[in-house]
């Protein structure tokens, strides 16, 4: 059987044995969407390549420590959301402080879309647009919550922030959010 037609247990058992021929299958399985992941956190095109291909090069030496316990693509998703993260704090303004703002109360309505936007004339790429544009840690949240599904606990645990820091800001996000999208008026 050739590799491209081995499934992912296969391969995996393969790249423990160190097969560069399975770790570039795995490679070309994973590839695109590790850099979408990280492309979303760096916002930068050649920065997520070099993140994409540093988190492959971690998996590949840390393939042993892969226990099964959660797919695949999630232990490598991880993996890249951590370097991406760590890369953006290294290489931006941005500070962890931003996360640990003073909490404010949490408003009730923790909904993105008003009755002033359109939802038939919504369009994806103008709401991840949208995002890419807000303030970093409104960005990272929001990306980790709806785009990378993880839930609050697993947020506090991937930006080391309390959990009533990250409902806070996950609030504030949507309703940053909400009403840049009002502004904009999104249309066909």
């Amino acid at each position: 059987m050739s590799i491209t037609n081995q499934n992912i247990e296969e391969l995996i058992a393969l790249c423990k044995a160190n097969n560069q021929k399975a770790q570039f299958e795995v490679y070309n399985r994973y590839s695109k969407a590790m850099y979408n992941v990280a492309y979303r956190i760096v916002k930068d095109e050649h920065f997520a390549q070099d993140v994409m291909q540093e988190g492959f090069l971690k998996a590949f030496t840390k393939i042993n420590d892969y226990k099964q316990e959660v797919a695949f693509g999630a232990w490598l998703k991880r993996i890249v959301i951590n370097y991406s993260i760590d890369f953006y704090k290294k290489n931006n303004a941005f500070q962890a402080e931003d996360l640990s703002k003073s909490l404010y109360k949490i408003e009730e309505n923790d909904s993105i879309v008003s009755d002033s936007i359109d939802m038939e004339n919504l369009k994806v790429k103008q709401v991840l647009d949208t995002i890419l544009d807000l303030k970093d840690n409104y960005r990272m949240v929001l990306t980790l919550f709806y785009i990378e599904g993880y839930d609050q606990e697993e947020i506090c645990e991937i930006l080391n922030i309390s959990y009533a820091n990250c409902r806070t800001t996950l609030s504030r996000a949507k309703e940053n959010l909400r009403k840049k999208l009002e502004e904009i008026k999104i249309t066909v």
